[in-house]
Protein backbone atom coordinates (compact mmCIF):
# COMPACT_ATOMS: atom_id res chain seq x y z
CA UNK A 1 0.00 0.00 0.00
CA UNK A 2 1.40 3.45 -0.88
CA UNK A 3 2.52 5.37 2.16
CA UNK A 4 0.30 8.37 1.40
CA UNK A 5 -2.78 6.09 1.18
CA UNK A 6 -2.00 4.56 4.57
CA UNK A 7 -1.52 8.04 6.06
CA UNK A 8 -4.82 9.27 4.64
CA UNK A 9 -6.70 6.31 6.07
CA UNK A 10 -5.11 6.87 9.46
CA UNK A 11 -6.16 10.52 9.43
CA UNK A 12 -9.71 9.63 8.37
CA UNK A 13 -9.99 6.99 11.11
CA UNK A 14 -8.79 9.46 13.73
CA UNK A 15 -11.24 12.08 12.44
CA UNK A 16 -14.13 9.61 12.57
CA UNK A 17 -13.23 8.62 16.13
CA UNK A 18 -13.10 12.28 17.13
CA UNK A 19 -16.54 12.88 15.62
CA UNK A 20 -18.00 9.94 17.52
CA UNK A 21 -16.46 11.17 20.75
CA UNK A 22 -17.75 14.69 20.16
CA UNK A 23 -21.25 13.37 19.41
CA UNK A 24 -21.26 11.38 22.64
CA UNK A 25 -20.18 14.37 24.73
CA UNK A 26 -22.59 16.70 22.93
CA UNK A 27 -25.53 14.54 24.00
CA UNK A 28 -24.96 15.39 27.66
CA UNK A 29 -26.30 13.36 30.54
CA UNK A 30 -29.23 11.03 30.06
CA UNK A 31 -31.11 8.47 32.12
CA UNK A 32 -31.88 4.82 31.45
CA UNK A 33 -33.77 2.71 34.02
CA UNK A 34 -33.03 5.26 36.71
CA UNK A 35 -29.28 5.26 36.00
CA UNK A 36 -27.29 8.25 34.75
CA UNK A 37 -24.92 8.10 31.78
CA UNK A 38 -23.18 10.56 29.47
CA UNK A 39 -20.56 12.20 31.68
CA UNK A 40 -18.68 15.36 30.64
CA UNK A 41 -15.36 14.95 28.85
CA UNK A 42 -12.35 14.41 31.11
CA UNK A 43 -10.14 17.43 31.65
CA UNK A 44 -6.34 17.16 31.59
CA UNK A 45 -4.26 20.11 32.73
CA UNK A 46 -1.08 21.16 34.54
CA UNK A 47 -0.90 23.10 37.79
CA UNK A 48 1.40 23.50 40.76
CA UNK A 49 -0.70 21.59 43.32
CA UNK A 50 1.41 20.27 46.19
CA UNK A 51 -1.30 19.75 48.82
CA UNK A 52 -2.60 16.56 50.45
CA UNK A 53 -2.32 13.63 48.01
CA UNK A 54 -5.66 12.18 49.16
CA UNK A 55 -8.81 14.22 49.74
CA UNK A 56 -12.30 12.94 50.55
CA UNK A 57 -14.46 12.20 53.60
CA UNK A 58 -15.23 8.62 52.58
CA UNK A 59 -11.66 7.50 51.81
CA UNK A 60 -10.18 5.20 54.45
CA UNK A 61 -7.18 2.97 55.06
CA UNK A 62 -7.76 -0.79 55.04
CA UNK A 63 -9.48 -2.50 56.84
CA UNK A 64 -11.64 0.53 57.69
CA UNK A 65 -14.78 1.60 55.84
CA UNK A 66 -16.30 5.08 56.16
CA UNK A 67 -19.88 5.54 57.37
CA UNK A 68 -22.27 7.15 54.90
CA UNK A 69 -23.83 9.67 57.29
CA UNK A 70 -26.13 11.38 54.81
CA UNK A 71 -29.56 10.68 53.36
CA UNK A 72 -30.21 9.96 49.70
CA UNK A 73 -27.49 10.77 47.23
CA UNK A 74 -24.64 13.25 47.15
CA UNK A 75 -21.60 14.29 45.13
CA UNK A 76 -18.19 13.22 46.41
CA UNK A 77 -15.15 15.30 45.48
CA UNK A 78 -12.31 12.81 45.61
CA UNK A 79 -8.58 13.21 45.03
CA UNK A 80 -6.14 10.32 44.83
CA UNK A 81 -2.75 11.37 43.50
CA UNK A 82 -0.37 8.73 42.19
CA UNK A 83 3.28 8.66 43.28
CA UNK A 84 6.07 6.32 44.36
CA UNK A 85 6.79 5.08 47.85
CA UNK A 86 9.37 2.59 49.07
CA UNK A 87 7.32 0.18 51.19
CA UNK A 88 7.61 -3.12 53.06
CA UNK A 89 5.11 -5.90 52.28
CA UNK A 90 6.76 -8.63 54.37
CA UNK A 91 9.71 -8.74 56.76
CA UNK A 92 12.81 -8.09 54.63
CA UNK A 93 10.82 -7.40 51.45
CA UNK A 94 10.85 -3.75 50.38
CA UNK A 95 10.33 -2.28 46.92
CA UNK A 96 9.55 1.00 45.20
CA UNK A 97 5.79 0.70 44.84
CA UNK A 98 3.70 2.71 42.39
CA UNK A 99 0.84 3.85 44.59
CA UNK A 100 -2.42 5.72 44.79
CA UNK A 101 -2.17 7.80 47.93
CA UNK A 102 0.94 6.16 49.35
CA UNK A 103 -0.15 2.64 50.35
CA UNK A 104 -0.68 -0.70 48.61
CA UNK A 105 -3.57 -1.32 48.22
CA UNK A 106 -4.69 2.30 47.95
CA UNK A 107 -7.52 4.04 49.83
CA UNK A 108 -10.95 2.44 50.16
CA UNK A 109 -13.65 4.63 48.59
CA UNK A 110 -17.18 4.15 49.96
CA UNK A 111 -20.20 5.66 48.21
CA UNK A 112 -23.88 4.89 47.77
CA UNK A 113 -25.62 3.68 44.63
CA UNK A 114 -26.67 6.81 42.71
CA UNK A 115 -23.91 9.01 44.15
CA UNK A 116 -21.73 11.07 41.83
CA UNK A 117 -17.93 11.05 42.11
CA UNK A 118 -15.88 13.99 40.83
CA UNK A 119 -12.39 12.55 40.71
CA UNK A 120 -9.03 14.34 40.52
CA UNK A 121 -5.62 12.72 40.16
CA UNK A 122 -2.23 14.37 39.70
CA UNK A 123 0.66 12.27 38.45
CA UNK A 124 3.32 13.05 41.06
CA UNK A 125 5.66 10.19 40.18
CA UNK A 126 8.44 12.74 39.69
CA UNK A 127 7.99 14.19 43.21
CA UNK A 128 8.96 13.16 46.73
CA UNK A 129 5.55 13.00 48.45
CA UNK A 130 5.46 12.66 52.24
CA UNK A 131 2.54 10.69 53.70
CA UNK A 132 3.65 10.32 57.32
CA UNK A 133 2.35 13.70 58.48
CA UNK A 134 -1.27 13.72 59.75
CA UNK A 135 -3.81 15.54 57.60
CA UNK A 136 -7.51 16.19 58.04
CA UNK A 137 -8.06 16.10 54.26
CA UNK A 138 -9.35 12.53 54.58
CA UNK A 139 -9.69 9.79 57.23
CA UNK A 140 -7.25 7.80 55.09
CA UNK A 141 -4.34 10.18 55.67
CA UNK A 142 -4.99 10.33 59.41
CA UNK A 143 -5.15 6.54 59.66
CA UNK A 144 -2.08 6.09 57.48
CA UNK A 145 0.01 8.53 59.55
CA UNK A 146 -1.09 6.76 62.74
CA UNK A 147 -0.03 3.29 61.57
CA UNK A 148 2.31 3.46 58.52
CA UNK A 149 2.42 -0.33 58.73
CA UNK A 150 4.30 -0.54 55.42
CA UNK A 151 7.05 1.78 56.66
CA UNK A 152 6.73 4.08 53.65
CA UNK A 153 9.57 6.31 52.51
CA UNK A 154 9.53 8.72 49.58
CA UNK A 155 10.91 7.68 46.19
CA UNK A 156 10.74 8.79 42.54
CA UNK A 157 10.09 6.91 39.28
CA UNK A 158 8.61 9.27 36.65
CA UNK A 159 6.25 7.61 34.14
CA UNK A 160 2.68 7.88 32.76
CA UNK A 161 -0.21 6.58 34.87
CA UNK A 162 -4.00 6.42 34.69
CA UNK A 163 -7.07 5.44 36.71
CA UNK A 164 -9.69 2.82 35.82
CA UNK A 165 -12.67 2.57 38.18
CA UNK A 166 -14.59 -0.67 37.58
CA UNK A 167 -17.43 1.06 39.44
CA UNK A 168 -17.73 3.72 36.73
CA UNK A 169 -19.72 3.38 33.50
CA UNK A 170 -17.91 5.76 31.12
CA UNK A 171 -15.87 5.79 27.92
CA UNK A 172 -12.51 4.26 28.82
CA UNK A 173 -10.57 6.07 26.09
CA UNK A 174 -11.59 9.38 27.66
CA UNK A 175 -11.77 8.93 31.44
CA UNK A 176 -9.12 6.25 31.84
CA UNK A 177 -6.53 7.99 29.65
CA UNK A 178 -2.88 8.11 30.75
CA UNK A 179 -1.32 11.32 32.01
CA UNK A 180 2.34 12.29 32.21
CA UNK A 181 4.25 13.34 35.34
CA UNK A 182 3.08 16.82 36.35
CA UNK A 183 -0.31 16.47 34.64
CA UNK A 184 -3.67 16.26 36.39
CA UNK A 185 -6.81 14.53 35.16
CA UNK A 186 -10.32 15.32 36.35
CA UNK A 187 -13.48 13.41 35.44
CA UNK A 188 -16.72 12.23 36.96
CA UNK A 189 -18.86 9.11 37.12
CA UNK A 190 -22.09 8.00 38.75
CA UNK A 191 -22.25 4.85 40.87
CA UNK A 192 -25.01 3.19 38.88
CA UNK A 193 -24.56 -0.31 40.28
CA UNK A 194 -23.93 -1.49 43.85
CA UNK A 195 -20.96 -3.75 44.38
CA UNK A 196 -17.41 -4.37 45.57
CA UNK A 197 -15.19 -3.07 42.80
CA UNK A 198 -11.52 -2.72 41.98
CA UNK A 199 -9.83 0.41 40.70
CA UNK A 200 -6.44 0.12 39.05
CA UNK A 201 -4.02 1.74 36.63
CA UNK A 202 -4.83 1.02 33.00
CA UNK A 203 -1.56 2.22 31.48
CA UNK A 204 0.32 -0.47 29.52
CA UNK A 205 1.78 -2.79 30.65
CA UNK A 206 -1.28 -3.07 32.88
CA UNK A 207 0.04 -6.25 34.50
CA UNK A 208 3.14 -4.41 35.67
CA UNK A 209 1.33 -1.27 36.85
CA UNK A 210 -1.12 -3.27 38.97
CA UNK A 211 1.51 -5.68 40.26
CA UNK A 212 3.60 -2.69 41.33
CA UNK A 213 0.75 -1.53 43.58
CA UNK A 214 -1.72 0.64 41.68
CA UNK A 215 -5.10 -0.68 42.82
CA UNK A 216 -7.68 -0.46 45.57
CA UNK A 217 -11.33 -1.02 46.44
CA UNK A 218 -14.52 0.92 45.81
CA UNK A 219 -17.55 -0.09 47.87
CA UNK A 220 -20.86 1.00 46.35
CA UNK A 221 -23.56 0.32 48.93
CA UNK A 222 -27.06 -0.42 47.59
CA UNK A 223 -29.40 2.55 47.54
CA UNK A 224 -31.82 0.74 49.87
CA UNK A 225 -29.10 -1.13 51.76
CA UNK A 226 -28.65 -4.86 52.28
CA UNK A 227 -31.42 -6.89 53.96
CA UNK A 228 -29.04 -7.68 56.82
CA UNK A 229 -27.86 -4.12 57.54
CA UNK A 230 -29.70 -3.83 60.86
CA UNK A 231 -28.08 -7.05 62.12
CA UNK A 232 -24.44 -6.31 61.25
CA UNK A 233 -22.24 -5.48 64.24
CA UNK A 234 -18.80 -5.10 62.60
CA UNK A 235 -17.65 -4.17 59.11
CA UNK A 236 -14.20 -4.58 57.58
CA UNK A 237 -12.59 -4.39 54.15
CA UNK A 238 -10.06 -7.04 53.09
CA UNK A 239 -8.17 -6.93 49.79
CA UNK A 240 -6.13 -9.88 48.52
CA UNK A 241 -3.29 -9.26 46.08
CA UNK A 242 -0.45 -11.18 44.46
CA UNK A 243 3.08 -9.79 44.10
CA UNK A 244 5.89 -10.77 41.75
CA UNK A 245 9.16 -9.60 43.26
CA UNK A 246 12.78 -10.77 43.17
CA UNK A 247 15.69 -9.61 45.28
CA UNK A 248 17.43 -6.84 43.38
CA UNK A 249 20.67 -7.18 45.31
CA UNK A 250 20.63 -3.56 46.51
CA UNK A 251 18.41 -3.99 49.55
CA UNK A 252 15.26 -3.58 47.47
CA UNK A 253 13.15 -6.08 45.56
CA UNK A 254 12.19 -5.53 41.92
CA UNK A 255 9.38 -6.56 39.61
CA UNK A 256 9.95 -10.03 38.14
CA UNK A 257 8.27 -9.94 34.73
CA UNK A 258 8.80 -13.63 33.94
CA UNK A 259 7.25 -14.69 37.25
CA UNK A 260 4.32 -12.35 36.62
CA UNK A 261 3.66 -13.81 33.16
CA UNK A 262 3.94 -17.33 34.60
CA UNK A 263 1.63 -16.41 37.52
CA UNK A 264 4.26 -17.53 40.02
CA UNK A 265 3.67 -15.10 42.85
CA UNK A 266 6.38 -14.37 45.39
CA UNK A 267 3.80 -13.18 47.94
CA UNK A 268 0.01 -13.40 48.19
CA UNK A 269 -1.23 -11.03 50.87
CA UNK A 270 -4.22 -9.57 52.65
CA UNK A 271 -4.24 -5.77 52.95
CA UNK A 272 -0.74 -5.27 51.61
CA UNK A 273 1.47 -6.87 54.25
CA UNK A 274 2.13 -10.40 55.44
CA UNK A 275 1.44 -9.29 59.02
CA UNK A 276 -1.30 -6.73 58.34
CA UNK A 277 -4.08 -8.84 59.87
CA UNK A 278 -2.00 -10.66 62.45
CA UNK A 279 -0.13 -7.78 64.08
CA UNK A 280 -3.44 -5.87 64.05
CA UNK A 281 -6.18 -8.54 64.02
CA UNK A 282 -9.77 -7.77 63.19
CA UNK A 283 -11.81 -7.69 66.40
CA UNK A 284 -15.33 -8.84 67.27
CA UNK A 285 -17.24 -10.65 70.01
CA UNK A 286 -18.98 -14.00 70.15
CA UNK A 287 -22.51 -13.85 68.78
CA UNK A 288 -21.86 -10.81 66.61
CA UNK A 289 -22.52 -10.68 62.89
CA UNK A 290 -19.38 -9.67 61.00
CA UNK A 291 -19.47 -8.31 57.46
CA UNK A 292 -16.36 -8.35 55.28
CA UNK A 293 -16.19 -6.52 51.97
CA UNK A 294 -13.69 -8.76 50.19
CA UNK A 295 -11.87 -7.91 46.96
CA UNK A 296 -9.47 -10.13 45.07
CA UNK A 297 -7.39 -7.47 43.37
CA UNK A 298 -5.09 -9.95 41.66
CA UNK A 299 -3.64 -8.93 39.27
CA UNK A 300 -3.70 -12.56 38.12
CA UNK A 301 -4.56 -15.23 40.70
CA UNK A 302 -7.89 -16.57 41.91
CA UNK A 303 -8.90 -16.57 45.57
CA UNK A 304 -10.89 -19.11 47.57
CA UNK A 305 -11.68 -16.96 50.60
CA UNK A 306 -12.45 -18.87 53.78
CA UNK A 307 -12.70 -18.12 57.50
CA UNK A 308 -11.58 -21.13 59.55
CA UNK A 309 -14.22 -21.94 62.17
CA UNK A 310 -17.05 -20.00 60.53
CA UNK A 311 -19.58 -20.46 57.76
CA UNK A 312 -20.70 -17.56 55.61
CA UNK A 313 -24.31 -17.11 56.65
CA UNK A 314 -24.94 -14.95 53.61
CA UNK A 315 -22.84 -13.93 50.62
CA UNK A 316 -23.71 -11.08 48.29
CA UNK A 317 -21.71 -12.10 45.25
CA UNK A 318 -19.92 -9.15 43.60
CA UNK A 319 -21.49 -7.01 46.34
CA UNK A 320 -24.97 -6.91 44.82
CA UNK A 321 -28.05 -7.59 46.99
CA UNK A 322 -29.53 -9.39 43.97
CA UNK A 323 -26.80 -12.06 44.04
CA UNK A 324 -27.49 -13.93 47.28
CA UNK A 325 -25.91 -17.20 48.39
CA UNK A 326 -26.24 -18.84 51.81
CA UNK A 327 -24.33 -21.31 53.94
CA UNK A 328 -21.08 -20.94 52.01
CA UNK A 329 -17.84 -22.46 53.34
CA UNK A 330 -15.70 -20.45 50.88
CA UNK A 331 -16.13 -17.89 48.13
CA UNK A 332 -14.30 -18.36 44.82
CA UNK A 333 -13.30 -15.10 43.13
CA UNK A 334 -11.25 -14.43 40.04
CA UNK A 335 -8.88 -11.49 39.77
CA UNK A 336 -10.74 -8.18 39.91
CA UNK A 337 -13.84 -9.65 41.57
CA UNK A 338 -15.40 -9.04 44.97
CA UNK A 339 -18.09 -10.11 47.41
CA UNK A 340 -19.75 -9.13 50.65
CA UNK A 341 -19.59 -11.99 53.14
CA UNK A 342 -21.24 -12.22 56.54
CA UNK A 343 -20.84 -14.72 59.34
CA UNK A 344 -21.82 -15.08 62.98
CA UNK A 345 -18.88 -15.44 65.36
CA UNK A 346 -19.60 -18.73 67.17
CA UNK A 347 -17.58 -18.23 70.36
CA UNK A 348 -14.59 -16.43 71.84
CA UNK A 349 -11.28 -17.32 70.19
CA UNK A 350 -9.28 -16.78 67.03
CA UNK A 351 -10.62 -17.24 63.52
CA UNK A 352 -8.19 -17.39 60.62
CA UNK A 353 -8.89 -15.71 57.31
CA UNK A 354 -7.20 -17.65 54.54
CA UNK A 355 -7.06 -18.25 50.85
CA UNK A 356 -7.99 -21.95 50.86
CA UNK A 357 -5.73 -22.43 47.87
CA UNK A 358 -3.09 -23.32 50.42
CA UNK A 359 -0.07 -22.51 48.29
CA UNK A 360 -1.29 -18.92 48.47
CA UNK A 361 -1.85 -19.18 52.22
CA UNK A 362 1.77 -20.24 52.65
CA UNK A 363 2.80 -17.19 50.61
CA UNK A 364 1.09 -14.92 53.11
CA UNK A 365 -2.68 -14.91 52.45
CA UNK A 366 -3.66 -15.34 56.08
CA UNK A 367 -5.05 -13.09 58.80
CA UNK A 368 -6.80 -13.26 62.16
CA UNK A 369 -10.13 -12.20 63.58
CA UNK A 370 -9.87 -12.21 67.38
CA UNK A 371 -13.20 -12.68 69.17
CA UNK A 372 -13.94 -11.75 72.74
CA UNK A 373 -16.70 -13.25 74.91
CA UNK A 374 -20.35 -12.64 74.19
CA UNK A 375 -21.43 -9.31 75.67
CA UNK A 376 -25.26 -9.60 75.40
CA UNK A 377 -27.79 -12.40 75.74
Amino acid sequence: MPRHTHTARTILAAFAAALLAFAAFAEGEYEVDGMIFGMPEARVYTDDYDGPPVVGDTLTLLPNIAALDYEGNTTHHVRMDTFVQEIEIAPGVRFNAWTYGGSVPGPVLHVREGDRVVFTMRNRSDEHVVITEPSSASPYLEQLAASNYQGAETAIAPMPHSMDFHSGTVAANDKWRSIAPGETIEFEWVANYPGVYIYHCGTPMVLMHTAMGQYGAVIVSPRDGFPTDDRVDREFVVVQSDFYLANGGNGLHQFDAMAAFDKKASQVLFNGHRNALSDAPLEANAGERVRIYFLNAGPSLTSTFHVIGAIFDVVYYEGSPENVQRGMQSVLLGAGMGAVVEFIVPEAGEYYLVDHEFADKEKGAVGVLRAGPRTTN
